[in-house]
């Protein structure tokens, strides 16, 4: 299997030879997505890319490994870095979390926010317009409305771009938030709400779950090559 067919690298190779009927299983299920046939190739590699390159994962030899793929697979440059972008305002979800937090232990403590001149939010507004505004951001919205504006002003451009089709953006954005490592279930249950409005079959949806899963080799991808290198390190040792 090439390196452009799923989410394996040089480390299946040594499984096989450790455990050869485990990795053979393990390699079934991880490359299942890329042969169903029920997401188009292109968006099989562009959410590989998503999920590495994720600010909650940062893999480089998987993201070379899936803008490579999602390259021969028709993606453009435009395409793939939509999926960068996006990938980089993930991290908003750390306000998301902490800024109702903050709201509701500063309200228990008696402290209140400094009175602040009213700003104008182009960006949120927009935002609102065109359907992509999350209530969770109320809270963040309501603590620094300037610089809310600011991060939003990175997003709106970005979502009403039509670079990708509606339903290409929400099935990234559920791989994003369903993610191992980032699940964040607000964000999974909306944006899968919004898949749904816009076309997504429940087998497209149950897909990106798939391709989340499969992510975990990137364990195997990290920890196997490691573990031969220091069997033959004591191996070396040994024999001295």
């Amino acid at each position: 299997m090439t390196t452009q067919t799923g989410p394996w690298e040089a480390a299946l190779a040594q499984l096989r030879e450790w455990e050869p009927a485990w990795a053979d299983a393990c390699e079934r299920m991880a490359t299942n997505p890329w042969r169903s046939g029920v997401l188009p190739r292109r968006l099989v590699e562009l959410i590989g890319v998503a999920m590495n390159a994720a600010c909650t994962h940062l893999n480089p030899e998987g993201t070379r490994r899936h803008i490579r793929g999602a390259l021969q697979a028709g993606a453009t440059q435009a395409e793939i870095a939509m999926v960068l972008r996006m990938a980089s305002l993930l991290a908003i979800h750390s306000c998301s979390l902490g800024a109702p937090i903050l709201l509701e232990e500063a309200q228990a403590a008696g402290v209140r926010l400094k009175p602040k001149a009213a700003v104008a939010t182009p960006a949120c507004d927009q935002m609102k317009a065109i359907g992509q505004w999350n209530s969770a951001w109320d809270p963040f919205f309501e603590l620094d409305p300037q610089w809310t504006d600011e991060f939003m002003a990175t997003g709106a451009a970005l979502y009403a771009s039509g670079i990708l089709p509606a339903k290409e953006v929400e099935l990234l954005s559920i791989a994003f938030d369903v993610s191992y490592t980032h699940m964040y279930a607000p964000g999974t249950r909306r944006h899968i709400r919004h898949a749904l409005q816009a076309g997504a079959t429940m087998e497209e949806i149950m897909e990106v779950l798939k391709l989340c899963v499969v992510q975990g080799v990137q364990a195997c991808n990290l920890g196997v090559p490691i573990l031969a290198e220091e069997l033959a390190r004591q191996a070396a040792s040994g024999t001295r």
